[in-house]
């Protein structure tokens, strides 16, 4: 079984960082193993107080829901119910916001990596980064 480690954690990282620096976008990265739980996390000069929050909590989102955050967005209508009631129950924890993507081994998410600072667009394009640079 492969398991999320911190050296591959690292390396998603620094790739979606750099991505982001390429952009001209100061962003936080955020990666979470299987459980949401934080292997990684490093906010770039510049990048804004909040963007550790949003980072992290669109990793967690997409570690839990095993899918991109820019695939939950775009599916939200389909049960509103839930959008609307997972802030109260997970407070802070999952943020359903383009810029999440779950890291996938033998068919399987050991992990999510989660950028904030840029536009939706921007964060997603990161987070492609930091996961190809393990593939």
């Amino acid at each position: 079984m492969i398991e999320m480690t911190l050296e591959m954690a690292e390396k998603i990282g620094k790739a979606a960082l750099a991505r982001a620096a390429e952009m001209g976008r100061p962003m936080s990265v955020s990666v979470v193993d299987e459980s949401g739980r934080l292997v990684y996390y490093s906010r770039a000069d510049g990048a804004g107080f909040f963007t550790f929050d949003t980072s992290r909590a669109k990793a967690m989102a997409s570690a839990s829901f095993r899918r991109s955050t820019l695939e939950i967005t775009e599916n939200k209508e389909a049960n509103p119910l839930l959008w609307y009631s997972l802030p109260s129950v997970v407070p802070a924890q999952a943020l359903p916001s383009p810029g999440g993507l779950p890291i996938i081994r033998n068919s399987r998410v050991i992990g999510a990596v989660g950028l904030g600072g840029g536009s939706p667009e921007e964060d997603h394009t990161c987070a492609l980064a930091g996961a190809a640079a393990i593939e």
